[in-house]
């Protein structure tokens, strides 16, 4: 199956989003503003926000997901208030 332009295009913006976050350009905040106008962010699987910080892989993230009680499935627009503010502070 061949994916959309669209898809290709969202895959494009997510691994590009993924990467700086990687390189430290961009914090976990900085992506949870940016998820409130892009729809692409809003789609990005929380799981590959944690595992794309700096110094954490996927051991770390699957920790740091369950002891905040998020589902590896929940997408960052999923969030609700308490479990972004969570994610907030643990990252910090």
């Amino acid at each position: 199956m061949v994916p959309s332009p669209w898809q290709a295009t969202a895959r494009k913006a997510r691994t590009e989003l993924l990467s700086a976050v990687k390189a430290g350009d961009l914090t976990v905040s900085d992506v949870l503003a940016k998820a409130e106008t892009d729809e692409i962010v809003k789609k990005t699987k929380v799981s590959a926000l944690v595992k794309a910080l700096p110094g954490v892989g996927k051991v770390r993230a699957t920790q740091i997901l369950e002891e905040l009680a998020i589902a590896d499935t929940r997408r960052i627009g999923g969030l609700g208030t308490n479990q972004r503010q969570a994610l907030l502070d643990i990252t910090a």
